[in-house]
């Protein structure tokens, strides 16, 4: 009996066949325009959900100059904007927070309004700037005020020697907005109730101690310009930092460091003094072929708005090329359904994903650390979600100045107790450095070891001998 024979596909011939045959047999689904959320940005009068802002119209909001007057800096005006928006117990526990926070108060009306005030104790922002006392945890034993050593390794003051051939230049200690989460809040904004602060104001005869120091090293190639924030420098005094950097001929790369764009990117789009400045350094620098680059610090997708992108277009005009340097905290980006958010909505405003940091170990903010093993984790999500130079790196900037280090780089992490341990060879060869876990994350050994201070030089002990017999 016969039976009819299936019929087949013409066997391909050429590979332009071969190519579409394959195209044919495994086609690709067309993407709904609705699941590409990086592209879909916070527009419109978003400010007037908050009723201190109800009557601002959008030439008002988009004033920088308006956005610098009207920040909140103190504790009592904060709670008074937050009037009907928040209850009393919300208010009772931000008072306390402040009281117990090492970071003064600055919120800027632009960041106050991207808050999602129907659920503040979770929102991703509020978590970055409002502290709540019912939210803190008690400090790692092992942390510090300056957990990375910046003024251990200042030759002169505001000026940190810590790589080979870079320096950083920290010529004011002010900023937009205050991050509860600042590494530098040894130094940053005025004294609080926890800390008095390390002065580093504007000051001539300190820059200029820098700037003989930079020009006594040779080797020195590359200065981030940061502080504080130099978004809070006058254009006179950015261009005389930029110009007098320029001059000196062994000085290659500039970065100029920023959270500005995250909390206040009205000013790139209304201070056009401040920007033509940047824009002259940047053009300048570009003719004696040394880069100048800003970099900035957007922490959470939420940050970045139409107001963010037309900022980045304005930049991107001027070819000034943007990096991003964001922080790894908890409940505000590490997961990964946020952090591949981030990145992809960062390259979508021409913005480009340099560094993610694991949290310092800095005061009173314990609630926002993270484990290592989380970032290890984020960064295999977020490696091949994207272009390879719109990928981060994640990083730990290793406490007493190990510099920074590639997570996966650890010589030994004890997950149980918390402990990992580096090594920075072309920084500061033959130490060790160590990062501490938050401990309320991690299993109940761990746990149980931290609560006996008898035990706390045991396990480092143990860690570090671990380190060094794996290494050989």
């Amino acid at each position: 009996m016969e039976t009819e024979s299936p019929t087949l596909p013409p066997t391909p011939t050429t590979t332009t066949d071969k190519l579409l045959t394959v195209v044919q047999r495994a086609p690709r689904p067309a993407v709904d325009e609705s699941t590409l959320k990086h592209k879909h940005l916070l527009d419109g009068p978003f400010w007037q959900r908050i009723p201190s802002y109800r009557e601002v119209d959008e030439a008002t909001f988009a004033d920088h100059r308006w956005q610098s007057k009207h920040s909140i800096t103190n504790v009592p005006k904060l709670l008074a904007a937050l009037q009907g928006l928040v209850t009393p117990e919300f208010v009772t526990d931000a008072e306390e927070g402040f009281r117990r926070a090492p970071m003064s108060v600055r919120v800027s009306p632009y960041l106050l309004s991207l808050i999602d005030w129907n659920d503040p104790y979770r929102d991703p922002l509020r978590r970055q700037f409002i502290p709540l006392a019912s939210r803190l945890l008690p400090d790692h034993p092992k942390l510090g005020l300056d957990s990375l050593g910046e003024q251990a390794d200042a030759p002169v003051p505001g000026l940190t020697h810590r790589y080979a051939d870079k320096a950083l230049f920290l010529p004011l200690d002010t900023c937009p907005v205050y991050c509860r989460f600042c590494t530098r809040s040894y130094a940053v904004g005025v004294d609080t109730d926890e800390v008095e602060k390390v002065q580093l104001r504007v000051n001539e005869d300190r820059w200029r101690l820098a700037f003989d120091y930079i020009r006594s090293r040779t080797e020195l190639e590359d200065i981030v310009i940061s502080g504080g924030d130099a978004y809070n420098l006058r254009a006179a005094q950015l261009e005389e930092i930029g110009n007098t950097l320029l001059d000196i001929p062994h000085v290659r790369r500039m970065r100029v460091a920023t959270k500005g764009p995250a909390v206040m990117p009205q000013k790139i789009l209304t201070d056009d003094p401040w920007l033509d400045a940047l824009t002259r350094i940047v053009e300048r620098g570009r003719k004696l072929h040394k880069e100048i680059v800003l970099h900035t610090h957007f922490n959470h997708p939420n940050e970045i708005t139409a107001i963010t992108q037309a900022a980045m277009g304005r930049l991107f005009e001027r070819g000034i090329f943007v990096r991003n340097q964001s922080v790894l905290q908890r409940g505000v980006n590490d997961d990964a359904e946020t952090m591949l958010l981030l990145v992809k909505r960062l390259g979508h405003v021409n913005v480009h994903p340099y560094y993610v940091y694991m949290h310092d170990l800095v005061q009173g903010v314990e609630d926002l650390r993270t484990t290592l093993q989380v970032a290890i984790d984020l960064e295999k999500h977020v490696r091949g979600s994207t272009a390879g130079f719109n990928t981060p790196t994640f990083v730990c900037d290793a406490p007493g100045g190990g510099g920074k280090r590639d997570v996966h780089s650890h010589e030994y992490y004890d997950r149980a107790n918390g402990i990992s341990v580096f090594t920075a060879p072309s920084v500061k060869p033959g130490r060790h450095f160590m990062y501490f876990d938050p401990i309320d994350a991690l299993p109940e050994r761990g746990r149980a070891k931290w609560a006996k201070p008898g035990n706390h030089q045991k396990m480092i002990d143990e860690a570090l001998d671990r380190a060094r017999q794996l290494k050989g």
